[in-house]
């Protein structure tokens, strides 16, 4: 006697395909949930081993891409479930990146200008980075990754029109406008010798008043087998974030390449100190196909009011030009 199977019956067989479209539209709608929650919570993914939440943090604007794709498949499939579950990453990344996206603030009102720009120790072309620099006609240009072989080059370019120049080591800075004082910042992470010197402390006298302004380059990351390595970058931020909390001038601008995006918990030691800047995402790295922006510019009583990135150079890293209102942050 042959056993009765119902999903060989028409009525059976539709059961059955209405059973596989819901476990697709269950399950995009628990990616959804859970897109969502890391995009407004960051946080819950865990730091411990493999750096997962700073590199989650890296990329976090770019999940808005994945918010979008679990969209259109929840229209492709017209599940319901799936599309309304696809519309909370999505409104959660408008909440979060809408500004950047629409074009950021316009910079109105600002009275300073600032360009920042890693310019590679490879530069074949500091003569013109140096003129690309200048180009923005910008109040301070602070550079990293500068060579002894190169500084000539970069001091020629620029010292007409910036004649207040300080350097240490491998960051310096081009004013406009008088340095009152200037001195090393030590920010190196266990183990490194003297000859890593890569930040400085000086004091710009603006018409807008005195702004205590810091060159930085933290220890660079690597992204292996084995997740983020960003211990190096996170003890330096440390660092630099405690030399911060010692600040005692009344307006701070911090420039320079953190190796890291605002988003990256390994930098909290020094964002939490400092205002979060307006304007565009200005992904600065690499330059080729800019991913993220790890070059910044960030204040403290003094708003950074528009961020935006610069045509390339010769260097691994686009320029970086924000324009700051000294008057607020």
């Amino acid at each position: 006697m042959t056993a009765y199977d119902g999903s060989a019956a028409p009525g059976g067989a539709k059961a059955a395909k209405t059973a596989r479209r819901r476990r697709p539209g269950r399950f995009g709608a628990a990616v959804s949930v859970l897109l969502a929650a890391v995009l407004l919570f960051p946080r819950l993914v865990p730091n411990a081993r493999f750096r997962a939440g700073s590199l989650v943090e890296t990329f976090l604007p770019w999940l808005g891409v994945l918010a979008a794709l679990l969209l259109v498949v929840g229209l492709a499939r017209r599940s319901p479930l799936a599309v309304g579950a696809a519309l909370l990453p999505v409104a959660a990344w408008l909440l979060l990146f809408a500004p950047a996206a629409t074009g950021g603030a316009s910079g109105d009102g600002a009275r300073l200008s600032v360009v920042q720009h890693n310019v590679s120790d490879e530069n074949p072309d500091p003569v013109g980075t140096a003129r690309a620099l200048a180009a923005p006609a910008p109040d301070l240009i602070a550079v990293e990754e500068l060579t002894e072989e190169a500084a000539p080059s970069y001091r020629r370019a620029l010292r007409e029109a910036y004649p207040h120049h300080v350097a240490y080591g491998t960051v310096a800075l081009w004013s406009r406008h008088p340095l009152l004082s200037d001195e090393p910042v030590d920010l190196r992470p266990s183990g490194v010798g003297d000859q890593w010197r890569r930040g400085l402390r000086t004091v710009v006298r603006t018409p807008h008043g005195d702004i205590a302004v810091y060159v930085v380059h933290l220890p660079s990351l690597r992204i292996t087998a084995e997740g983020m390595r960003t211990q190096r970058r996170d003890e330096s931020a440390r660092l630099l974030g405690r030399r911060l909390e010692r600040e005692r001038a009344g307006r701070v601008l911090v420039v320079g390449d953190l190796n890291g995006t605002l988003d990256d918990r390994g930098l909290a030691p020094v964002t939490r100190r400092l205002g979060r800047p307006q304007g565009h995402f200005a992904f600065s790295w690499p330059e080729r196909f800019p991913v993220a922006r790890i070059d910044h510019v960030l204040g403290r009583s003094a708003a950074v009011v528009d961020v935006r990135t610069l045509p390339a150079t010769g260097s691994d890293h686009l320029p970086v030009l924000a324009r700051v209102d000294p008057r607020g942050g």
